[in-house]
């Protein structure tokens, strides 16, 4: 076991976090391109962006939105940026980068109807092969997308097409509560990797679900998504650790590490906030457990914000790279992470966006605290 840190830490400042978070993006945006890149990594010449990712700008812009809708001062045009976007779209190629983009163009009646005229929804849950491996991930973020775009009701394929997709996430729902990656049916692969989900496999459901729930009127869907929401929070860490990989039938954690920084700060908060005014009391001390571990609260007493560059660290991880015998052994529920751990520096654009996506959220979360 590693030494637990003192229990007197300071509390986290979420509005100093949101701040930092703003901050930190804007170096992360490659003007030429007007997309953000893939990274920002340390290097003994100091900080340096690393490619672009479509993926990423959805989400930061995502955070972003919210962020400007609090009246936060935002340092890039937005709807330029979906504009880029929305202007060449060869390079949505999966069933997940169609729902986020949809969950973003949803936002505004005029990118959303650009939206429709590039891409026809009917036949996507056949089209994709993430989505014929029905991917809980990409499945959840395609019916987010799917639940935001009901509210204008510029598309009358939107519900049918919500309500299969529910179904098959509730398929991937194991007995616990918890989803696993994917479908254990459809593929060679899910029938070893199907019933062992990782915490975004339970954070885009719950997300996703709690959304499904209002736009649509299904009670069931929520009452899916809080048990999901429960059991994370039952196998949260003793320092407000969100762990890595979960067994959904068992309703157990099969690999802790790494600890990934956005997980704590970003979309654990973002699932259990997305439940809505009647459930953050009950998940308030979660909440404010997982924003301290980023603060120093964590295995290695070191605060994983860098003011000097206003990023956040990646993750705490154990030492070396993993072998494929390990993921496999993890996979099985028989992780052999036994070894000292570091952190990786390095902070990548979505994990400011989903913080941003999650504190700025009304009722805030200063509020809560």
């Amino acid at each position: 076991m590693h030494t637990l840190a003192p229990t007197d830490m300071p509390e986290v400042s979420t509005s100093h976090l949101v701040k930092m978070a703003i901050a930190g993006l804007e170096p992360m945006y490659d003007r030429r391109n007007n997309l953000f890149c893939h990274r920002l990594k340390r290097s003994s010449s100091g900080m340096v962006m690393e490619g672009v990712s479509y993926r990423y700008t959805i989400m930061t812009l995502l955070g972003l939105l919210r962020a400007r809708s609090a009246r936060l001062e935002i340092f890039i045009d937005i709807e330029a940026t979906i504009g880029r976007l929305l202007k060449e779209t060869t390079w949505v190629d999966n069933l997940g980068d169609l729902g986020i983009l949809l969950w973003l163009c949803s936002t505004s009646e005029e990118h959303q109807r650009r939206f429709y005229t590039s891409f026809k929804l009917g036949k996507a849950l056949e089209q994709y092969p993430d989505a014929r491996r029905r991917m809980t991930m990409e499945l959840s973020w395609f019916l987010t997308g799917l639940s935001q775009a009901n509210v204008t009701g510029m598309s009358a394929e939107v519900e049918g097409l919500a309500e299969k997709t529910y179904r098959l996430i509730c398929g991937n729902q194991g007995d616990s509560g918890l989803f696993g990656h994917m479908s254990r049916w459809n593929s060679s692969a899910g029938i070893v990797r199907g019933n062992i989900g990782s915490f975004a496999d339970q954070v885009y459901p719950t997300v996703a679900l709690a959304h499904f729930s209002r736009s649509f009127g299904v009670a069931e869907a929520y009452d899916r998504a809080f048990r999901c929401a429960e059991m994370i929070c039952k196998l949260q860490g003793p320092l407000g650790q969100w762990w890595w990989h979960y067994e959904a039938n068992a309703g157990r954690v099969v690999e802790c590490y790494p600890v990934y920084s956005v997980h704590q700060h970003g979309m654990g908060p973002m699932a259990l906030l997305a439940l809505g005014g009647a459930s953050q009391g009950r998940f308030e001390s979660h909440i404010r457990q997982g924003l301290n571990w980023v603060n120093g609260h964590n295995e290695l007493q070191l605060d994983l914000e860098d003011r000097t560059t206003n990023v956040i660290w990646r993750c705490i991880r154990p030492e070396g790279s993993k072998s494929y015998a390990d993921y496999i052994h993890g996979f099985l529920g028989r992780s052999t992470a036994n070894k000292p751990l570091n952190v990786s520096f390095e902070c990548r654009p979505y994990e400011l966006g989903w913080l941003l996506y999650a504190l700025t959220e009304r009722p805030t979360v200063s509020n809560l605290f």
